[in-house]
């Protein structure tokens, strides 16, 4: 399996996608600390200052895809970039609520550019055959990028002091920097003139498409299980050790950078990325199940439910993730992959907002009861995404003869 796409436009997006998640990963580890414990906020003002961040991010998919669209992907991608650096850097004047609001914000419409933008990019300088198979790579280039973050954030946590978040930050800020320049080496791509008549976001009235990312959103909820429920799990109901944990968070990493390529195999149509979806449903909830008999288990039985869960889970985030593409891809327009990207970017975000306090509720406040019903909501979930792609191919603005429609 190779480790880098082949040379050309795909390589130039995998690079440049690893440089800035390394900056990711260095902010994602570090922020919470360096917002409480440097920028002298509370941990209540940096929970409103990020759901404030995440629903401005929300609302700015689809008109920042747009965006993107109008003013050329390749453009808006690296003016994203430069103004995510300069924002990086503007928290270090952070010191208030209204100045995190307004940075956070201006971030989120940056970030929300940025989705779009890499959306429309893969679209318009990758052939049609290989747009699936070059998110995985980018995918998993995230994984890796954000993994080395996060192990050089642990210097600056270590040290705990004002300079060391300072040298983190900025240290982040470059990398957004350094993506846009690698991003100057992809090939220009004119924008896409506005329609004469009808709507502009054509995206937002596309009642198929939207149904179908509210399903997928719906589906991103599973991340929230490892990254939030699976913890107070394994601590508060198993007897399981507390540094399986972080095991179970390795194991999905190296799994995701080593599979998700061939995971995404078949994902290249409609009918292969449905039915990819369905599969995804049935494997999360399995991992739901395993997870809710580790309860009350011995130290041994609880290890192995908790790792087969775990595995479960990735492998159903492989396939979810895989599908995703393949049907944000297959059922845009050419002239505006930009804002389809910026709506199904939606999904996910509504799904980042609702997870936590779904997960928590249901799984942890609710114990195996809950974890059956996530389950069976997952399960639900992929199993209705065939039926409604189908109706969205039927419904399209412009499908491809060749491409068939998906079997439920």
């Amino acid at each position: 399996m190779r480790l880098l796409p082949e040379p050309g436009p795909a390589r130039t997006l995998t690079l440049g996608t690893l440089v800035r998640t390394v900056g990711r990963g260095l902010w994602l580890v570090a922020s919470a600390l360096f917002l409480t414990r440097s920028a002298g906020l509370s941990a209540t003002e940096v929970g409103l200052g990020l759901t404030v961040a995440a629903l401005v991010g929300l609302l700015a998919s689809a008109p920042a895809g747009y965006l993107a669209d109008r003013l050329g992907p390749r453009a808006t991608q690296i003016v994203a970039l430069v103004a995510s650096g300069v924002l990086t850097t503007a928290l270090l004047a952070v010191g208030s609520l209204p100045a995190f609001l307004a940075v956070g914000a201006a971030t989120a419409i940056a970030d929300a550019a940025d989705r779009g933008a890499k959306g429309a990019l893969i679209a318009g300088s990758v052939p049609a055959d290989q747009r699936v198979r070059t998110r995985a790579y980018l995918r998993a280039t995230t994984n890796v990028g954000i993994s080395v973050g996060a192990v050089l954030a642990g210097f600056a946590i270590a040290a705990d002091t004002r300079a060391a978040y300072e040298a983190l930050i900025l240290t982040a800020a470059v990398t957004y920097l350094l993506a846009a320049a690698v991003f100057t080496r992809l090939p220009y791509l004119p924008p896409v003139p506005a329609p004469a008549h009808g709507p502009r976001l054509v995206a937002l009235r596309d009642r198929p498409f939207l149904a179908f990312t509210v399903l997928d959103g719906l589906m991103s909820m599973h991340f929230g299980l490892l990254n939030i429920a699976l913890p107070l799990w394994i601590v508060g109901h198993t007897r399981a050790p507390a540094w399986l944990i972080s095991g179970l968070m390795l194991v999905n990493t190296v799994v995701v950078v080593l599979f998700q390529v061939r995971a995404a195999r078949g994902t290249e149509s409609l009918a292969g990325a449905a039915r990819a979806a369905r599969r995804a449903g049935l494997a999360i909830a399995a991992a739901c199940v395993l997870f809710a008999a580790s309860g009350g288990r011995s130290t041994g039985v609880a290890v192995a439910l908790l790792v087969g869960g775990a595995l479960a889970h990735v492998v159903g985030e492989l396939w979810h993730s895989a599908a995703g593409w393949g049907i944000s891809f297959g059922l845009a327009p050419e002239d505006a992959h930009g804002q389809y990207q910026g709506a199904y970017s939606m999904g996910y975000e509504l799904g980042k907002m609702v997870a936590p306090v779904v997960v928590t509720t249901l799984a942890v406040g609710w114990g195996v009861p809950g974890w059956l019903l996530l389950g069976a909501l997952f399960l639900s979930l992929g199993a209705m995404v065939p039926g409604v792609v189908g109706w969205a191919a039927r419904n399209r603005f412009a499908a491809p003869a060749a491409d068939p429609v998906p079997v439920s």
